[in-house]
């Protein structure tokens, strides 16, 4: 399965980087392909790297105007002129789309993948893993705009929360 996966590049504590290690490993010895920004920084080159050691393959998508932070050991590593193409192409690859914890970056595909979905343009499983209780926030939000309707399916329908890196694959599988 090609799993795409949107993080944050910046260098995190331990508490949110052991559960992506987790998540990193189960993901290489499943025999998987990870999809992701294509970056070496913080937690995105850690993911990678957990990846890769694990036996996973690594398909990087960056953009023009961050290659000079690659991940030189990807299996494939493919630049975007801009963050629009990079975001279509990551979708377009995976299978699957996992986010874990990050910023404005990730909530923006995140947010783009689930209006797409949204609109039955694409119906690949989207699953957070929600870190430390980081997306609480977040799924408080999407629950209420399912509960006053401003949602055209349900919202189970759209995304899915997991605690931890093992659940996060028990809802790729369902």
């Amino acid at each position: 399965m090609n799993i795409c996966v949107f993080c944050s590049a910046a260098p995190l504590d331990d508490r949110y980087t052991a559960p992506a290690s987790e998540f990193a490993r189960l993901l290489g010895e499943g025999g998987h392909t990870l999809v992701w920004g294509g970056s070496n920084a913080g937690l995105m080159g850690e993911l990678a790297d957990g990846v890769k050691a694990a036996g996973g393959r690594l398909v990087g998508i960056s953009v023009e105007f961050l290659k000079h932070k690659a991940y030189e050991g990807a299996d494939e590593l493919v630049t975007t002129a801009d963050l629009a193409e990079r975001k279509a192409l990551l979708l377009s690859r995976a299978d699957a789309v996992v986010v874990l914890v990050g910023g404005l970056g990730t909530l923006d595909e995140v947010t783009e993948v689930l209006e797409l979905k949204k609109h039955a343009l694409h119906d690949k499983p989207v699953v957070v893993l929600d870190t430390e209780g980081f997306y609480a926030g977040l799924r408080t939000q999407m629950e209420r705009m399912d509960a006053e309707g401003f949602l055209p399916r349900p919202l189970a329908e759209l995304i899915g929360f997991a605690d931890t890196p093992a659940q996060v694959f028990e809802r790729l599988k369902a």
